[in-house]
């Protein structure tokens, strides 16, 4: 992948990456990660690396080339470092204490992928991990520490009630922290993971999209305080991703006799070309939904999207149920593309290399009906009314607090609600 040292400081920065996600071995990843892998680093510093990049990486993908500046700089900013040359330079000066970040996993990782080459760097890394802990044990000394979270304080304040852009100000007393490393951050977007003085109050971010965000402050890697961030959508939101600031178009726009829809006409009001690369198109719609939990509801929409020219021969499309603490991702695409989709479904993980999706292909140039049953949380899929797959999902219920559609290019959405207990919520 590289060559020389270069190799171990990629290396060294995926490292950081898994272990600051958390999501496991990267080598039990499935295509599924890699694509919420680029969603998250996009939407963290408005680069987007494909999923064969990353699998190129990652080792998944066998590529004899070096990565291109462009994803290293992404990479390196998707850690927390402003490009890829700070990130060698801060690792040549202080390499014990990026280290540290990641430890125990270097170990670990070197046992377990030992037969990946690009691994046999990392022990290379040990004796430098050693010599570090010799030389500034003060650095680890507060994993020693007993922290008190009463003696910490953490708020988060937006600026309007609903819609993006958003700002939010978090207000933080952390004066009683042992150590300088204090952090403000989301769990999944590493981008908000920045180092904050103690003595100081306030910090301030923008938020481009809606979300449900758990926000942390951290003494080291302690989470002494969280605040659920909750940026609301005011009602439907339809925007194309551009970097750093999204494309926004107007309800008036988008929003027409009851259905929401991106089509060639808008694009062309803003420039944008559905060739040679379409423009990814999105629909929000976050909001309040009382006590919707994901363990019993019923979910149904429609959706179409008619272009299937070019690059987009395979229409993706994707829509999500979007919880507080978990996400559902329900994959459509062309009957011919079916050979590579990918279900997430509340701690359960389905791809089509392993599992029949099959049903999950349709002709989205005509409406497509999608109907999610689920009790007690068993799930039940149907596409244009013929059942599509069917299984129990692991995690805990969590509240239901909006869905999200992706397109390639255009898209179109009507008739969607949730019902629960008697109970139905129209969008």
């Amino acid at each position: 992948m590289t060559k020389n040292g270069e190799e171990s400081e990629v290396t060294r920065c995926l490292l950081l990456i898994e272990s600051q996600l958390g999501w496991g071995a990267s080598e039990q990843w499935v295509n599924y990660d890699f694509e919420k892998l680029s969603d998250t680093i996009h939407e963290s510093t408005g680069v987007r690396l494909s999923i064969t990049t990353l699998k190129r990486i990652w080792g998944k993908l066998k590529y004899d080339s070096a990565p291109t500046l462009t994803t290293l700089n992404a990479l390196a900013k998707f850690a927390g470092y402003t490009d890829w040359r700070t990130f060698k330079q801060q690792g040549n000066t202080s390499a014990t204490i990026e280290v540290d970040e990641v430890q125990p996993a270097p170990v670990q990782a070197a046992t377990v992928r030992k037969h990946n080459t690009r691994y046999y760097w990392l022990l290379l890394l040990i004796p430098f991990a050693l010599l570090g802990y010799a030389l500034i044990p003060a650095r680890y000394k507060i994993k020693n520490y007993t922290i008190d979270s009463n003696l910490y304080s953490f708020r988060a304040d937006k600026m309007v009630t609903e819609g993006v852009p958003n700002s939010v100000v978090f207000h933080y007393n952390a004066e009683a922290s042992p150590t300088d490393s204090v952090f403000i951050a989301q769990t999944w977007d590493l981008s908000r993971k920045v180092r904050v003085p103690k003595n100081k109050t306030a910090h301030s971010a923008i938020y481009y999209y809606p979300g449900y965000f758990r926000a942390k402050l951290l003494i080291d890697t302690i989470v002494v305080k969280t605040h659920d961030l909750w940026i609301t959508s005011g009602g439907w939101l339809c925007l194309a991703e551009n970097n750093p600031v999204p494309l926004y178009f107007t309800q008036a726009e988008c929003i027409k006799d009851s259905i929401v829809e991106v089509n060639e006409s808008i694009l062309k009001k803003y420039n944008l070309s559905l060739h040679p690369k379409a423009p990814r198109i999105r629909f929000f719609n976050q909001r309040n939904l009382g006590d919707l939990m994901s363990d019993n509801f019923t979910f149904e929409t429609k959706l179409q999207s008619d272009f299937n020219e070019g690059t987009n021969v395979c229409q993706p499309v994707q829509v999500l149920i979007q919880c507080k603490d978990d996400i559902i991702i329900i994959p459509f695409s062309a009957r011919s593309c079916v050979g590579d989709l990918q279900l997430a479904f509340c701690g359960t993980y389905v791809t089509s290399k392993d599992a029949d999706l099959s049903r999950f292909g349709a002709d989205l140039t005509q409406w497509t009906k999608l109907r999610i049953e689920t009790v007690n949380k068993h799930t039940t899929i149907y596409i244009n009314d013929q059942k599509a797959y069917s299984f129990t999902f692991p995690n805990d219920a969590s509240n239901i607090v909006g869905i999200q559609y992706r397109f390639n290019g255009v898209g179109a959405v009507k008739d969607t609600w949730f019902e629960n207990k008697g109970k139905v919520t129209r969008f």
